[in-house]
């Protein structure tokens, strides 16, 4: 399953020829493993449709072109007539690290036509020297220190779709410091340069960065590690802590990443969150447009919601979540500090910017006595429980959950939704996992309608996006975020990770109040040539492989002795 191919490189020989309507002439010397015939082709490109068969042998695509009409063979057919054939799709911003431990068929996501899913933001998998407990996100078990140890679970369990990881900054300070705050020596800042070329050597594609509101703590930090990421040829991506109030200082954060590290920088769901901010997306756009214009090399994606899920936590003052969950449950469940908290400006703005009490949900938590208001908004459950103060409901549950609630919150407006998609240097991602429909709590109608609703709702029913653009978002443009050079398009000589869709059809079917349902109109799936969901039901087949990142050194060793290889 790890690819420990150089992915990133193809032969001159085969871009030379690799024209979409070219048959090959040995791709007659032998039957193809699967022909798609009759589709229209969306090449990922953003280029027209056009009418062409497609022939995948040995994993990749071996011809495009009139292959049927020349008498081409296979082991099986696909009737593609009045459907699109398009590349697989590629989510930039996934949690499905955890969740394909848990269920490999990653349903949610291939069922969707999704062949690649990117991890590691906020904690990844990997370093986890001296850690004990769950995994990274996704609350698993794990007996890996390494990305090593977690790529090669992941191989022997099979997993139906691709995976990348980045390697997540806050899981490198951890490591070195624990929950403590301060800044890091000389001695753990070389430590912290030491695990991240460790993770990029054993195959983590860039570094990751979650941040409150107001950017870094520890800027310098940031700085470093993504200099040693650049000297691996990988990426740097920033989740904002504020999409709202304080964006402008952290997109200011971002590009001085990519002037001072000389790294591609991509930014997560961008967006523009608070009633009082909405219409001010532009501002952004064009902060980014001038750094662009300057030669530097940032792009962003976005979810096609109105709303966001995480942790209720991200509202809480710094000073209250300081040093882990136990010490954060403990200031919650302090009666002294009621006060001090709910009259606390950053919580004041903060839950504003998620959309203030109306806006949000609880959507998932663990204990029975929470779980009773999953759904439902802070006011419904203030009223229900006849509590005059929408915060002391917040407080309440969660020091009685331990602070671990997860929410859905509803703080954008439709219009700044669109204008962020008709950007050309935005992508699609879902900000989901690869789940199934035994999901714990409500969960958001990202992890199952992401690409439906954009290839649905946007491009059929709206005209927000022409079809091949869509396509071109899901695509090509994060397969050149990554510096994927053999995904992302349907062409000769690319790995055949394939969705095959109705665009009449094509929908999702979910909603926030009821989000556990797959989406429709994507009969066929392959990945890696082989098919994942067939005539619309998954086969059970787990041909997907861990790709690793240009840093990838095989047999590279753990520095202190510790974790699995």
């Amino acid at each position: 399953m790890i690819d420990r191919r150089t992915t990133w490189i193809i032969p001159l020989a085969l871009l030379l020829c690799a024209t979409p309507r070219a048959v090959h002439a040995q791709a007659e010397s032998s039957p193809y493993d699967v022909l798609i015939t009759g589709g229209r082709v969306v090449d990922g490109t953003g280029n027209p449709w056009f009418l062409a068969d497609v022939g995948i042998r040995d994993g990749r695509i071996a011809a495009v072109g009139r292959l049927a009409l020349a008498g081409a063979d296979a082991t099986r057919v696909i009737d593609a007539t009045g459907l699109v054939v398009a590349p697989g799709f590629i989510d930039l911003h996934t949690h499905s690290d955890g969740a394909l431990l848990r269920d490999g068929t990653a349903q949610s996501k291939v069922r969707q036509g999704v062949t690649l899913d990117i991890t590691g933001e906020s904690s990844s998998q990997g370093p986890r020297d001296g850690l004990t407990g769950g995994g990274g996100r996704g609350g698993v078990d794990a007996d890996w220190t390494t990305f090593t140890g977690y790529f090669e679970t992941l191989e022997r369990q099979g997993i139906s779709m691709n995976l990348i990881s980045h390697v997540s900054y806050h899981q490198v300070r951890r490591v070195v410091k624990g929950f403590e705050e301060s800044p890091a020596t000389s001695a753990e800042l070389d430590r912290m340069k030491q695990l991240t070329a460790r993770s990029m050597e054993e195959g983590a594609w860039g570094l990751v960065t979650r941040f409150t509101s107001g950017g870094p703590q520890h800027p310098e930090e940031v700085l470093e590690l993504a200099k040693v990421v650049a000297s691996y040829g990988g990426n740097y991506t920033s989740h904002h802590g504020s999409e709202g109030y304080e964006q402008e200082k952290e997109i200011d954060f971002a590009i001085r990443v990519a002037e001072e590290a000389q790294i591609p920088v991509h930014l997560f769901h961008f967006k523009m969150r608070a009633r009082e901010n909405w219409g001010t997306i532009d501002r952004s756009i064009a902060q980014i447009e001038a750094a662009r214009a300057r030669g530097l090399d940032i792009t962003a994606n976005q979810y096609p919601y109105t709303a966001m899920f995480h942790g209720w936590s991200a509202f809480f003052p710094l000073w209250v979540r300081e040093g882990g969950g136990e010490r954060f449950s403990e200031r919650l469940r302090d009666e002294s500090l009621r006060e001090r908290i709910k009259s606390d400006p950053d919580f004041i703005a903060w839950a504003q910017e998620h959309g203030w009490w109306e806006g949000i949900v609880l959507a998932r938590a663990t204990r029975p006595e929470v779980q009773q208001y999953e759904g439902m908004r802070v006011v419904e459950i203030a009223a229900a429980l006849g509590v005059a103060d929408p915060a002391d409901v917040v407080i309440d549950l969660m020091a009685a959950e331990g602070g671990s609630i997860s929410g859905v919150f509803h703080t954008m407006s439709e219009e700044d939704v669109r204008l962020i998609m008709r950007q050309p240097w935005v992508s699609v991602a879902s900000d989901g996992s690869a789940i199934n429909l035994e999901a714990a709590g409500v969960p958001h109608p990202r992890n199952y309608g992401t690409v439906p609703r954009v290839l649905g709702h946007y491009v059929r029913d709206e005209g927000v996006l022409g079809l091949e653009d869509a396509v071109r978002k899901m695509t090509s443009l994060p397969a050149q975020v990554l510096g994927l050079a053999d995904r992302g398009q349907v062409r000769e000589g690319f790995v055949a990770d394939i969705a095959v869709f109705d665009p009449a059809r094509i929908a999702e079917t979910n909603s926030f109040e009821n989000p556990k349902s797959y989406a429709i109109g994507i009969p066929y799936v392959l990945v890696n040539g082989t098919l994942v969901i067939d005539d619309g039901e998954h086969t059970g087949a787990r041909p997907g492989r861990v790709l690793l990142g240009r840093g990838y050194k095989p047999g590279t060793p753990v520095s202190d002795g510790a974790g699995s290889r």
